[in-house]
């Protein structure tokens, strides 16, 4: 078998095995399935064609990597710092809890200052969660009132906290 004729004539075969596999270009991968199939070419039977052996090899070669500590080292660490670039600082600065805990000021007095039984559905809706069925039956009116008192505490509140909107 001479070795630089079966290396010229797979090279590309071989290259696009590995790529296919592991999904990148990899050099030294290549040239260790170079140095795999000199050092086990006298093993070689004429059996099958030399193509499926080396391919083969290739194969085997990239498979091996991909289950390696060393890819799965790089990978892990290329994935990770990926990850830490994404991940946002939740950390809330000072200033942006003064801004929120005015804004929970403005919009509880707001609130306060709604007439009582418009303040009553607000509060029990938006804020305890009870759905209108619930609350017309806690309140004992018609759910159709409870819409129109919700329908103008909110239209109340949207004029009085115009600007945080």
């Amino acid at each position: 078998m001479d070795f630089n004729k079966v290396v010229e004539a797979n090279k590309q075969n071989i290259k696009n095995i590995i790529r296919l596999i592991t999904r990148e270009e990899n050099e030294d991968l290549e040239q260790e399935v170079f140095v795999k199939i000199w050092k086990n070419s006298e093993k070689y039977q004429e059996k099958g064609s030399i193509k499926s052996w080396i391919s083969t090899i290739a194969k085997n070669t990239s498979l091996d990597y991909l289950r390696s500590s060393y890819h799965k080292v790089s990978q892990n660490s290329d994935s990770e710092d990926y990850t830490l670039s994404c991940i946002k600082d939740k950390k809330v600065s000072p200033e942006e809890n003064i801004i929120k805990l005015e804004r929970q000021k403005r919009i509880t007095e707001a609130i306060n200052q709604l007439k009582p039984k418009l303040k009553e559905v607000i509060i029990m809706t938006e804020i305890n969660g009870y759905s209108y069925e619930e609350c017309a039956n806690k309140l004992k009116c018609p759910i159709g009132t409870i819409k129109s008192r919700i329908f103008n505490a909110k239209k109340e509140l949207a004029e009085k906290l115009q600007d945080l909107l």
